[in-house]
């Protein structure tokens, strides 16, 4: 995909010349309907001019009415056909434009790193994609259909002053050049009110999301009044900014409205004089007065519609601007692709610290050979998730290497590094689509038996049988609909079906209950056999099974060993070990706070 443009100018350009012949039609349709809709006062001048020729005594209507009443007929049918495949093409058009703009957009928001999803609220973001989707079309809409087709208009009615007096097409140019000029310093002051506004509302959008997103917290702590007042602050300030964008396109409709009044006066002015000095007909004034009113009502629906297109402007610099933000995290253009034979992971003089914290990891070394298992412990805010998040390559290092079978993971494409690698979370997260669809997203092209077999294997064949779907049961926003436990059961499933050489394991059994922990952990040696296992653990007593320990301490491997070697050196380990399986510290032991 190439890349996406950052200015608002560029980036509706960059969609327009992929369908540049249906946008050719559809300017050349307006520019049609505009000649149609400014050829109808002209019909009425001659209309009028042939009804004063007429004598009362005359019965031969058609020979003076004739013309002039086919003529208007004809503009009215012209019209109607001519905005009827109007809109035909602008269902062939629009549609694909804003299908090709959310595609992208996704896209582009999908690759940036881990940390920027952390800095947005998620739910402002989806609204972002909708505004530059949305917005593009309607800012396309407005240029073609209004700007292009008022402006063609005007020139066709100055260009039809000019030939009935050059008087009036002067008075019509000077007033346009003055509204030209005051709507660009218009325009520019409305975007500005308009981002603002834009900024408040997403801010507004993304209160509400993070607090349906936390609705359990909410209810468990009673804190829909609290929540309503939190909502009720960011509310009073999206109600100013959109006050203070209102109140200053009222101004501007108040200008735009004493412009009309002067345009109506000075044309009213000019004909009253020209027509004393017998240089028009009265059909001639008819004409006059019926392109002024036709002007005034363009430049009214161009007012009433400068709102949504100051708000449209506004929210589409504003979504470009959060999301087409730099990738922070990219493959580098000669990427290769991992490939892993023995899953060794050697981490290499590695320095590491989050944007605006202490260093976590200075110098940092150390190896973790293939196919062996390795337990990291240690108290939160240690380092063990960093470790995992540094391998899994969500953050850069700030220097030193890590490589899996001496490749360094920078060198190699993110997607071919992740899909070697197999992550259960503490917390595992479902979409909001069937049991069957989420197992077999650790691996697409599994077979129905395959996803199954790996649902026996994890434990939880027996409860989705129970569901009133079976594996086509949807689980819900986040997989809301089960228990804790039995997302980690599909969660663990999902893992056995990508087979991945490399498995994490965030204390993966934490939310099972005893008997399917056991169940699980039965199983879990023939899911890391012949493979490279990292395990968080925060109860020891899962971690029997490993070859090493590794015991993290403000970023620094202070221990490591098997379990029975790290009891015998009464350090961190052991402390820790006692807590948790005497539920106190050894005497004469500073207090340490428990880990989570």
């Amino acid at each position: 995909m190439k890349d996406i443009p950052t200015t608002l100018p560029k980036f509706l350009w960059h969609y327009c010349k992929r369908t540049k012949p249906g946008l050719f039609t559809l300017t050349a349709l307006v520019l049609i309907w505009a000649s149609t809709v400014s050829l109808n006062p002209y019909a009425i001048k001659l209309f009028i001019d042939a009804m004063s020729r007429i004598n009362l005594e005359d019965a031969d209507l058609i020979h003076y009415l004739g013309f002039p009443t086919l003529f208007f007929v004809l503009l009215t049918i012209a019209t109607s056909i001519i905005l009827r495949l109007y809109d035909w093409a602008m269902l062939r058009v629009f549609p694909k434009i804003k299908s090709e703009i959310t595609a992208e957009m996704f896209a582009y928001l999908s690759r940036h790193s881990y940390s920027y999803m952390h800095h947005n609220f998620l739910g402002s973001l989806a609204n972002k994609i909708n505004d530059i989707s949305k917005g593009a079309v309607t800012i396309l809409h407005y240029l073609i259909d209004q700007f292009c087709s008022r402006i063609f208009s005007f020139m066709i009615a100055a260009v039809t002053m000019f030939l009935v007096h050059p008087s009036f097409s002067l008075c019509l140019i000077v007033w346009c050049m003055g509204i030209v000029k005051a709507s660009t310093v218009f325009s520019r002051k409305a975007q500005k009110y308009s981002e603002s506004f834009s900024r408040s509302r997403n801010h507004v959008s993304g209160k509400i999301v993070d607090s349906i997103s936390n609705i359990l917290n909410v209810k468990l702590f009673a804190r829909e009044s609290y929540e309503n007042r939190v909502l009720s602050n960011s509310l009073d300030e999206m109600v100013e900014k959109e006050r203070g964008l209102q109140w200053f396109l009222l101004k501007v409709k108040a200008f735009y409205g004493l412009s009309i009044v002067i345009l109506t006066s000075s044309m009213l002015f000019l004909i009253i004089y020209q027509r004393s000095k017998n240089n028009i007909t009265i059909g001639d004034c008819a004409l006059i007065l019926t392109l002024t009113m036709s002007l005034i009502r363009d430049v009214f629906i161009i007012t009433n519609q400068l709102v949504a297109f100051s708000e449209e402007l506004g929210f589409c610099k504003q979504a470009i601007s959060t999301i087409i933000a730099p990738h922070e995290l990219t493959n580098d253009p000669n990427s290769s692709i991992l490939e892993v034979t023995q899953g060794k992971i050697s981490f290499d003089k590695v320095n590491f610290k989050y944007k605006k914290g202490k260093n976590l990891f200075v110098d940092k070394s150390v190896t973790i050979s293939g196919g062996s298992k390795v337990g990291l412990v240690g108290l939160s805010g240690s380092g063990k998730t960093t470790f995992v998040n540094l391998l899994l390559r969500f953050y850069d290092l700030n220097s030193g290497k890590i490589t899996i079978d001496g490749q360094n993971i920078k060198e190699v494409t993110q997607e071919s590094l992740r899909s070697q690698i197999s992550m259960i979370p503490q917390e595992p997260v479902l979409f909001h689509r069937s049991i069957m669809d989420n197992i077999r997203y650790g691996k697409l092209n599994a077979t129905d038996e395959e996803i199954i077999e790996c649902a026996k294997r994890a434990h939880c064949h027996d409860f989705i049988l129970n569901l009133k779907d079976g594996y086509d049961s949807f689980v819900g926003e986040r997989g809301v609909k089960l228990s804790g436990g039995q997302r980690q059961c599909i969660a663990i499933a999902r893992a056995m079906l990508k087979n991945a050489p490399i498995l994490i394991f965030d204390e993966a059994t934490s939310s099972l209950d005893s008997i399917t922990e056991s169940y699980i952990q039965q199983s879990l040696p023939l899911l890391m056999k012949n493979k490279t296992t990292i395990i968080i653990a925060h109860r020891l007593s899962t971690l029997h099974y490993v070859d090493r320990i590794l015991v993290f301490s403000d970023g620094q491997i202070v221990e490591e060993g098997t379990h029975s070697e790290l009891l015998h050196l009464n350090g961190h380990y052991k402390t820790l070990w006692n807590v948790q399986v005497n539920g106190f510290l050894n005497e004469n032991e500073p207090e340490t706070p428990v880990f989570a």
